[in-house]
């Protein structure tokens, strides 16, 4: 067994079948048969599931493709350290990031990284909440911000920041009278708003559980899935969504362009845990990123620069039986 044949057998896992893989690898696709079948001879089980939709791993073949996964991390990792200056620390981290979180970390993060460790290499993924979780357990992330404290039970996860959810319209809009400062939900089931579906089930089901309990419809005139496409339509349609702050960013400056209103009757509080790699496999640089992402965070409230977040120390949001103020997560 060799790092080219893992590095083949993750590409076909990522690919979902040989041809694609055999693309995207710049080798034919009978050479690449004859290495997997190779590292399926090597280990003594079969590793791919094969079908006429494609090609996948078998129980024991995800097992290997974790493994494998970690295993040509390391050796990117080793290259980078061979290559850095003897006196500063390098090397590659990859953080995950949901849409919101890029809007208000996402450059201060890189640019931070640049001006205190300029020999890392942090290349930020942004995804959604579900496949940055898919990412973290196949081991394809080092660190990664999700909203579930049970994303990935061998990571190491530690609550970040919590984050209120507002009422957000265009500022020009005359479905709220220009003197409110926030909501209540029976006003809110009144507007014509765009929600993300229930494929973002810590968001979308909270709201739908606060609207279920005040015994009101919710029926929203669009669901979009993704932030930027989302907020387009707020603003092009004249309509309303429930997002959190960093949502007005989603086409950069905010100002003039966004009004925010708090829910009046219930306080719906979503919370961000910071999941990393267990300790023996969490690169040096990766507590570097994960230290400066934590500042950040810190700097963010203590300024107030970011509106309707808190540290999870000060605002410890629990369930509450009459519902007044409740944390959100899967």
């Amino acid at each position: 067994m060799n790092m080219r044949q893992l590095r083949y057998f993750v590409q076909i896992v990522d690919s979902g079948s040989l041809a694609k893989a055999s693309r995207q690898l710049f080798i034919a696709q009978p050479a690449l048969s004859q290495h997997v079948a190779k590292l399926e001879e090597e280990v003594g089980t079969p590793l791919l599931q094969r079908s006429s939709r494609g090609v996948v791993p078998t129980e024991n073949g995800a097992a290997v493709y974790q493994h494998a996964k970690f295993l040509l991390r390391q050796l990117q990792e080793t290259v980078a350290v061979a290559q850095q200056v003897p006196s500063g620390l390098g090397g590659r981290v990859t953080l995950g990031l949901p849409p919101n979180t890029v809007r208000r970390l996402g450059q201060a993060l890189l640019e931070r990284m640049e001006e205190k460790f300029p020999a890392i290499r942090l290349n930020i993924v942004e995804a959604a909440n579900r496949q940055l979780g898919y990412m973290t357990q196949v081991g394809q992330l080092d660190l990664a911000v999700l909203f579930s404290p049970h994303a990935a039970s061998d990571l190491q996860v530690q609550p970040l920041f919590d984050e209120e959810l507002f009422v957000i319209l265009p500022a020009d809009s005359a479905l709220v009278p220009a003197d409110r400062h926030s909501l209540t939900l029976r006003e809110i089931a009144r507007l014509p708003l765009v929600l993300q579906s229930l494929h973002h089930p810590a968001h979308r089901r909270r709201i739908e559980l606060e609207f279920d309990r005040a015994g009101l419809p919710l029926k929203p005139l669009a669901e979009i899935d993704s932030l930027h496409l989302l907020m387009g339509a707020v603003e092009r349609r004249g309509a309303a969504t429930i997002q959190p702050h960093a949502a007005v960013h989603a086409f950069g400056d905010p100002a003039g362009r966004w009004r925010w209103l708090r829910i009046a009757d219930v306080r719906v509080v979503r919370r961000n845990y910071l999941y990393a790699l267990s300790a023996d496999k969490l690169p040096t640089a990766g507590d570097a990123v994960r230290a400066e992402l934590q500042a950040l965070v810190r700097r963010s409230v203590e300024t107030a620069s970011w509106e309707g977040i808190a540290l999870p120390a000060e605002a410890d949001c629990e369930d509450t039986e009459d519902g007044r103020e409740l944390a959100l997560s899967e």
